[in-house]
């Protein structure tokens, strides 16, 4: 009789330190709903690492576990991030032989529930329907992890070759643990880009992907496609590399700048226009301009009452590199004109709908499909000033001190000009392994989209899109008045203020400065103020057949110049005297 007490007591408290619901009833471990647990890689093997994504379509997950075969919970090291889509990622760093439940949690409520084994196979290669809500979900979780950084800095590469290698940055790195990543090549320019993205998750997954020939279009009519070509290839899952580059290959020589710019209003297309609603733009959206520049959303940066709202993206480059930028009316350029079909775009879902074979979505399909994101044309009566305005609406939607603004401003001017600094160095180690190479100079509009070593390492389309900046830094007092429901601006009147914006931005141009390196290798540093009076320079700057200080727009005979020994031919000179009028008008031709 006097140690029942004790073993109720004991009872009492082993069952405190187990997990909650395995004092309850058992509750079957399961996914349902918007939330979905993602394990990499594809088979789990004892002692190794297993990386875990819960990634939420409806609402916040506030808590991932692990409970080993003992029914312990082990503590994991979370890392959260985006929504929507929101997801939560951590690892374990050796996998137990008894395998683990994962589970996500909200408000005390388990939302998802999987259960993983030793050798198990993963549930991605379940997405036989092809691509759904929890595939394109689990997508743009894996780009914005791919592409994470402290927003402080700037984020580039050489190529994205480093980004998917990088384990901590590459949820599917090694995902079929055959080291499958090492013989992958991964160097997409600006129009391959979302494409690559694209493809290699698809790869992993097991999931199909189509891409289409296009037309480049014309000065009267956007680029026109073809019929999809469909590759079911990675569907039998765990295709090897070889397989993979022969997909990848086919896609890159099929996709250039006129693939993202269809109208639109087309159906027979890759991608197709979203409303600008920060519930559809998600990571992975793809961005065409409507000279051909495309960029993928990486990440929401929410707006704080200290911290202004951002919107991140990634683009490559002719030379391959890879970058982040922020938008602003300098990156994400949007014009109304009858050759292209500008803006925020989604890739067409291959998805099987009730018992029919795999197919692309039309747009009546997505019109209201909730397992998508919708088909809107809401984007295609918008003028560009009203396009920007309602943007700036989605990522401050609080409104903006001025001088905050004028800051945000001014840092995405500062990392143009540094990217800028990136692209023509790239030039002079070409040269400085090529000596005496004179790099041909194509004619007309095809100096923004030629390939080879003029691609390569000219900077025509970095250039305008660097005037274009300098002429928003410039318009920002303007743009105070023209849209005061931007800003926050307690009481003052917008002319007001606008005059506060001028005078500040007289200063402020003084204070930053940027540095570049010279013919010789040797740094030099100018303030901002000095590189927007050299705006004119820039209209004739892109010629990588001329030196790194003529490029900077540094005059003849001073010491900054000094440097230079290299210069393009005069017949050179003469084109882009003609073509001077595209950068001065800050207006790219259409063909």
């Amino acid at each position: 009789m006097d140690k029942k007490p004790l073993i109720l007591g004991c009872s009492f408290l082993f069952v405190a330190v187990m997990h909650p619901a395995l004092a309850e009833e058992p509750v079957a471990c399961e996914e349902s709903g918007q939330t979905r647990i993602w394990t990499s890689p594809l088979h789990p093997r004892i002692g190794a690492p297993l990386k875990i994504m819960a990634v939420s379509t409806d609402s916040a997950i506030q808590k991932l576990m692990a409970i080993d075969g003992q029914g312990h919970e082990i503590p994991l090291e979370v890392s959260a991030r985006g929504g929507p889509p929101w997801s939560l990622s951590a690892s374990l760093t050796a996998f137990e032989p008894d395998g683990y439940r994962l589970e996500a949690w909200r408000e005390g409520i388990r939302v998802a529930c999987r259960e993983v084994q030793a050798g198990g196979v993963n549930r991605a290669h379940e997405l036989d329907s092809g691509w759904n809500l929890a595939a394109e979900a689990f997508y743009s979780a894996w780009i914005e992890q791919l592409f994470d950084a402290p927003i402080e800095g700037n984020l580039s590469f050489p190529s994205l070759e480093p980004v998917l290698r990088d384990p901590e940055r590459n949820f599917l790195y090694n995902h079929f643990g055959q080291g499958e990543d090492r013989s992958v090549p991964a160097t997409p320019d600006c129009a391959d880009l979302p494409y690559t993205l694209r493809a290699y998750f698809a790869w992993k997954l097991a999931l199909p992907i189509a891409f289409r020939t296009c037309s480049r279009g014309s000065a009267q009519s956007p680029p026109r496609c073809g019929p999809a070509s469909l590759k079911t290839e990675f569907v039998r899952g765990m295709t090897s590399p070889p397989v993979y580059r022969n997909v990848s290959g086919e896609l890159a020589n099929a996709v250039h700048s006129g693939s993202a710019r269809t109208a639109l209003d087309d159906e027979a297309t890759d991608l197709y226009p979203l409303p600008l609603s920060r519930d559809v733009l998600w990571p992975g959206t793809v961005y065409a301009d409507p000279y051909g520049h495309v960029l993928v959303l990486a990440k929401w940066i929410a707006q704080t009452a200290t911290r202004p709202g951002l919107l991140l993206a990634v683009d490559a480059q002719p030379d391959n590199s890879v970058a982040r930028k922020r938008f602003w009316e300098g990156n994400f350029l949007f014009a109304d004109i009858a050759s292209a079909g500008p803006g925020f775009k989604a890739f067409r879902p291959l998805a099987r709908t009730g018992l029919s074979k795999l197919h692309e979505l039309s747009n009546e399909e997505l019109t209201d499909n909730p397992g998508f994101a919708p088909f809107s044309l809401e984007q295609e009566d918008l003028a560009p000033d009203d396009f920007y305005a309602r943007l700036g609406k989605l990522i401050n939607p609080l409104g903006l001190d001025p001088q905050q603004a004028y800051e945000t401003t001014l840092d995405a001017l500062v990392e143009q000009l540094e990217t800028r600094a990136n692209s023509v160095n790239n030039g002079e180690i070409y040269f400085r392994k090529n000596p005496g190479v004179l790099i041909a100079m194509p004619e007309g509009a095809s100096i923004f989209e030629t390939i080879g070593p003029w691609e390569d390492y000219s900077t025509p389309s970095r250039d305008m899109r660097l005037i274009i900046a300098m002429n928003v830094l410039d318009g920002l007092p303007d743009k105070i008045v023209r849209h005061p429901e931007l800003f926050v601006l307690n009481g003052a009147s917008p002319l007001d203020v606008k005059a506060q914006i001028e005078q500040y931005h007289a200063s402020r141009i003084q204070e930053r400065r940027i540095r570049y390196l010279r013919s010789d290798g040797s740094p030099w540093e100018i303030t901002v103020a000095e590189a927007m009076a050299r705006k004119p320079a820039f209209e004739m700057a892109y010629n990588p057949n001329d030196c790194a200080e003529f490029r900077w727009g540094a005059k003849p005979g001073t010491e900054e110049y000094s440097p230079c020994r290299r210069h393009a031919p005069s017949t050179q000179k003469a084109r882009m005297e003609l073509y001077r009028i595209w950068f001065h008008q800050a207006r790219r031709p259409t063909r």
